[in-house]
This record gives C-alpha cells, sequence and structure tokens, in this order.
C-alpha cells in the first residue's frame, strides 16, 4: 500500500518542508525570542508526514461515513475557542493545552467541513442539485461554522469555508444558472461594497471602532483606499512591496534580504514568509514556489480523475480550493490584489496547526489514491451489511434450496 502512493506529491512535501525550513529560519535569525522556530518546524513536518501515512492507510470513505460527528466535533471545539479562546494577532479562537502548545479549531474545521461536504454530497441522488433540497440545506450547514469563526474575529479562515462551499457545489454538479446567479450576486455586492466603503469611509470606520473591528479598516485602506490609510496601516504591506521589488530577478541572496533582515516587514516567518523567499531568492525563487504548488494541484487534479466514485473527486476539490485560496490570499495581499487578512502560506509559513491539518489533507488525498478504484459501495451510500444472523439464515437457505 506504501508503494501505491503518489510519490511525486511526497517529493513535493519534501521540497516545500525544505523551503519552509530555510524561509523561517532566514525570518528568524534576528530575533531571539524566535530562533528556535524551524527546528519546530521540522518536528511539526516530521508529524505531518507521519499523520500522511497514517491517515492514507486508511479507506477515505471511514472519513466520509462519520463526518457528521466530526462535525459536531468541531462544532464544539468551535464553540468552546469562542468561550474559552485566547487572542494572538486580533484572532480569538486559539485554545491552549498546557503551557507551550495551542491550536487552531477553525483550521481543523477545514478539513472537517471538507469531509463533511463530501458526506451531504454523496448522500443526495445522482444528477443537479436542486435549489431548496440541496443548495440552501447544505449552505445552512456551512453557515454554522463561519458565524462561529467571524465571531472569533477571523475572517480569513470564515472566508475560507466559502471558497470551499462554492469548489464542492461546483463539482457536485450544480446547475448552470443557479451558478450564475450566485456569481452575480457576488459579483454585485463586492462592487457595491467596493463602492459603499470608499464613499462611506469614515462612517464605515468609527462604526468599525464601536463594535472593536478598526483593524477590518486598516487591512482594507491599503487595499481599497491607499490615500486614506494610516502609516501604521500601510506599514506591513508598503515595506512587503518595496521587499518583493527589491528582490528583483535573482534576489539579493539567502540571508541577505535587507527588509527582512532590518525587521521592517513584520511576521516573516508566518503571514510575510512569501517576502522571504521573494526578497532573497527574488523572481526565480518565488516562481519555483508556485510551480511546486502547481505540480502538487496537478497531480492531486489526476488522482481525482482516476477516482470512480463521487466522494473522492469531491474530497480533492474542496481541498485544492481550500490550498488555492490561501496562497491566493497570501501572496495577492503582498501584491496588493487582495486585503490583508493573515493567512498563512500553505506549507511554507510557521505554524503547528495548519501545516498539520494540510498534511492531514494530503493524507486524506493519497487516502483517495489507494482505495478511490474501488466501487461506490455500502460505506458511501448509508447501506448497512446485513447482520451476522442474517447472513448465516441466508448461507442456510442456499443450502437447502441446493439440496
Amino acid at each position: 500500500m506504501l508503494k501505491k502512493m503518489d510519490g511525486v506529491i511526497l517529493f513535493v512535501m519534501l521540497l516545500l518542508m525544505i523551503i519552509s525550513v530555510f524561509a523561517i529560519y532566514s525570518g528568524t535569525q534576528t530575533d531571539a525570542n524566535l530562533v528556535n522556530h524551524h527546528v519546530k518546524t521540522m518536528y511539526f513536518y516530521v508529524a505531518g508526514f507521519i499523520a500522511v501515512l497514517v491517515i492514507g492507510l486508511v479507506n477515505y470513505k471511514l472519513y466520509v461515513k462519520y463526518a457528521f460527528y466530526l462535525y459536531g466535533l468541531g462544532i464544539i471545539l468551535l464553540i468552546l475557542a469562542n468561550v474559552l479562546g485566547s487572542s494572538i494577532n486580533n484572532a480569538n479562537g486559539w485554545l491552549k493545552l498546557g503551557e507551550n502548545f495551542s491550536f487552531q479549531p477553525a483550521e481543523l474545521f477545514k478539513m472537517i467541513l471538507i469531509l463533511f461536504l463530501a458526506h451531504l454530497i454523496v448522500k443526495r441522488q445522482r444528477g443537479t442539485l436542486k435549489f431548496w433540497r440541496d443548495i440552501v440545506p447544505i449552505g445552512c450547514w456551512a453557515f454554522i461554522p463561519f458565524a462561529l469563526v467571524m465571531a472569533q474575529n477571523d475572517l480569513g479562515n470564515a472566508l475560507g469555508y466559502v471558497v470551499i462551499l462554492a469548489a464542492v457545489f461546483w463539482i457536485g454538479n450544480m446547475r448552470l444558472k443557479h451558478a450564475l446567479i450566485a456569481l452575480a450576486i457576488v459579483g454585485v455586492a463586492f462592487f457595491g461594497f467596493v463602492k459603499a466603503y470608499t464613499f462611506y469611509h469614515d462612517e464605515v470606520f468609527t462604526f468599525l471602532e464601536k463594535i472593536k473591528r478598526e483593524h477590518w479598516a486598516e487591512r482594507i485602506d491599503p487595499w481599497l483606499v491607499p490615500e486614506k490609510a494610516t502609516s501604521k496601516a500601510s506599514w506591513h504591506t508598503k515595506n512587503a512591496g518595496l521587499a518583493i521589488g527589491s528582490g528583483g530577478i535573482i534576489g539579493k541572496g539567502y540571508l541577505q534580504g535587507t527588509s527582512v533582515q532590518s525587521g521592517r516587514v513584520p511576521y516573516t516567518y508566518s503571514d510575510s514568509i512569501f517576502v522571504v523567499i521573494a526578497e532573497e531568492f527574488g523572481f526565480v525563487g518565488a516562481s519555483v514556489l508556485i510551480l511546486l504548488y502547481f505540480i502538487l494541484i496537478h497531480r492531486m487534479v489526476l488522482i481525482a480523475l482516476a477516482c470512480r466514485d463521487r466522494a473522492g473527486p469531491v474530497i480533492i476539490v474542496g481541498i485544492i480550493g481550500m490550498l488555492l485560496y490561501q496562497v491566493f490570499e497570501n501572496v495577492g495581499a503582498f501584491l496588493g490584489l487582495m486585503p490583508l487578512t493573515g493567512i498563512t502560506l500553505p506549507f511554507i509559513s510557521y505554524g503547528g496547526t495548519s501545516l498539520l491539518i494540510n498534511m492531514a489533507c494530503i493524507g486524506v488525498v493519497m487516502s483517495i489514491k489507494l482505495y478511490g478504484q474501488e466501487e461506490e459501495d455500502e460505506l458511501l451510500m448509508g447501506e448497512q451489511q446485513p447482520r451476522l444472523s442474517e447472513r448465516l439464515w441466508n448461507m442456510l437457505k442456499k443450502e437447502k434450496s441446493a439440496v
């Protein structure tokens, strides 16, 4: 079974680990409080590769079958994070386990949501999804964690749930007219938001201050209205953009990034780690990283195409949507394409919870590679195997008929 796992994906993960460890070391060497973060990342990666092997060897259809219970557990963890969670970088959804370890249930719920949505899609009959019978109920199930995470002041992960839902609807055979209506609504809402925010900026900022969400404006202002952004709000993205541009084609050299090493760019070990790669390795280094993401997603698409049941492709497309959103949001925030939301760069940024969950998702992909050639069976369709007594009785009846 181990030999049947996708060797290309494992090799890409190994390369991403090397890039992550070296980039985190470069981004933390000038801060004594962060000096061991690259070593911790190596430990997290070892645990992640173990998770890939263990999760990959278990039939993914079991995860889909019991996804409802995982969903319930995830909701409980999100509620606990809302009530008992601590705050890190304005997000209140961290649960502490002891003095040195904490994790973010919102990250864990990404994987749970993908499995649960696959469970719901498979339970539906074949054919296109009906609006009131399928789309609305499934959307309501996804809205519950979205609301809980928004209450934690974590806009980045909450939007990730929306992207996962959209990806699952697409692969779940959503009707074209429903998709077009949804795109039209999103487009109108987006442009309406942009116009309203720019025209009523002062009123919006006052309102956000009242509800203690003024940091949202500090992240949106440099993106939409840079002329109105305060120096504090634009400090991060402005210096990050200058650092990326100064990297040129081949970069300034490892550990030679002036903006990174001088501390002008904050969070270079987590949210801003792409800036480290772009400044020290230039356009070439950043392109190699994007190419590795492309290869990873391409291999996942091939596994989805070879899968013979419905749950496998739904899960893989959900994972692809999750990863693409994180990459585009993280990189785009420093290129002026997206607002800064604090989303980590998958497999590269420091963060045990994010890395382990992403590696666990790769483990599920490996399971689909191993077991996706099997026909869809009662494990997914909800049919139960006959009880032992029933099977024995059927055997006796066959013997009597033969006699």
